[in-house]
């Protein structure tokens, strides 16, 4: 498990690097001379970036050794940031994104399926919840702390920091990492059949849905708050903590649950079912939303490794590019629920409203979960959902 710690370092930086990017757009506007929505489509680059890449790259090179593709992806990350934290003009700013978009993608399919290799069946639910436990706290630890140092230095100074996290994780994976058993090479046939896999689709789907309803939700967690309970701009941040405590504490027990119990699909049911309600009752806490928020971000943040784990139940010549699809699915989503939700509120949608119509996309995915259940995987494919007591469950 040591060695999966380093991919987490990776995790880490990752989590950092998708949201702090949201916090410095009026800075990163008032320095480049341009507007705060224009400076906002550094973003949209970076997360159609990952999106795409994370299937296309990940199934073009699947025959090529998984240690290779990690570092090198890691790389072109960080030189991403690099250029981010140089670049002179929007232009240069928008490619600079694209290109750590691109590496981002790539390390974040990989590294999860390399996790769960490195640990073994017995402890896959475990190496799986590190490294979504890495994204979770850098989004938690890491983004006030960006948004902090930006505060007081400049813009530039927080990629600066993103970038040395990349480096520092980059050397470490280049000296430790091990290699990295390479799954088959995925004929073109069977990557654009992951596609419409009537397994993949509606896992890949119910996580589309909850990143739609959760992490676009937490793109105007302010006003929600606001005007719900009176909570003042100045007043924001400790419910944000909660929010990122409780997705902290839901990544890491997750995995052992996954591990201890093998029902896999019951686990997700729980989670967004708990996800909906959590949503659903913020308008009616108000300021008293403390304990709302940190169940709230327990279960988006735990939902995805149960999630991870049936995707790498199929076929091995599918598993990692649903892996990717999968990875795409929650940029995606959060990219078109935060778009959704802005639009919903310039139509003149009460911020206070905002939570029950998250509510209600989320339970469209519980919905889609539960309508298609896949039937247990055959021994023969290595099923997490056997792994931890060798017969699959419910």
């Amino acid at each position: 498990m040591r060695k999966v710690w380093l991919l987490m370092v990776g995790s880490f930086t990752l989590g950092l690097d998708a949201y702090v990017m949201a916090g410095l757009l009026p800075v990163v506007a008032d320095d480049l001379g341009t507007t705060v929505s224009l400076a906002g489509q550094m973003v949209t680059v970076f997360t159609l970036a990952y999106a795409v890449s994370a299937p296309l790259v990940a199934g073009l090179l699947s025959g090529v050794r998984p240690r290779v593709l990690i570092v090198a992806a890691l790389a072109v990350f960080t030189l991403g940031n690099g250029l981010t934290a140089l670049a002179p003009g929007l232009a240069v700013l928008l490619v600079s994104r694209a290109v750590a978009g691109v590496g981002a993608g790539v390390y974040s399919a990989l590294s999860t399926a390399a996790a769960a290799s490195l640990a073994g069946q017995e402890r896959r639910g475990r190496a799986l919840a590190l490294v979504m436990g890495g994204m979770s706290s850098g989004t938690v630890l890491g983004v006030p702390l960006g948004v902090l140092l930006a505060d007081h230095t400049s813009w530039r100074a927080t990629m600066w920091l993103v970038t040395g996290l990349g480096a520092v994780a980059l050397l470490g994976l280049a000296l430790g990492l091990p290699e990295v058993p390479a799954a088959p090479p995925v004929p073109m046939r069977t990557r654009l059949a992951a596609l419409a896999d009537r397994k993949v689709l509606p896992i890949v789907g119910v996580s589309f849905l909850g990143a739609v309803a959760s992490l676009g939700l937490y793109t105007y967690l302010a006003p929600v708050l606001a005007s719900s309970g009176g909570v003042g701009e100045g007043r924001v941040a400790p419910y944000l903590w909660a929010w990122g405590i409780g997705g902290v504490l839901g990544s890491v027990v997750a995995g052992p649950l996954v591990d201890r119990t093998g029902r896999v699909f019951a686990l997700v049911t729980g989670i967004v079912s708990t996800l909906v309600v959590a949503i659903g009752v913020l308008p009616l806490l108000g300021a008293a939303a403390y304990p709302a928020l940190v169940v709230w971000g327990a279960a988006g943040w735990a939902f995805q490794v149960p999630q991870q784990h049936r995707l790498l139940a199929l076929r091995a010549e599918r598993g990692t590019v649903a892996l990717a699809l999968n990875n795409s699915a929650l940029y995606l989503g959060s990219a078109v629920g935060s778009g959704a939700a802005g639009v919903a509120l310039a139509a003149g949608l009460a911020p206070k409203d905002l939570p029950w119509a998250a509510a209600a996309v989320a339970a469209a995915g519980l919905a889609l979960h539960l309508l298609h259940r896949a039937p247990a995987q055959a021994p023969a494919a290595a099923s997490p959902d056997t792994a931890a007591a060798g017969t699959p469950r419910a």
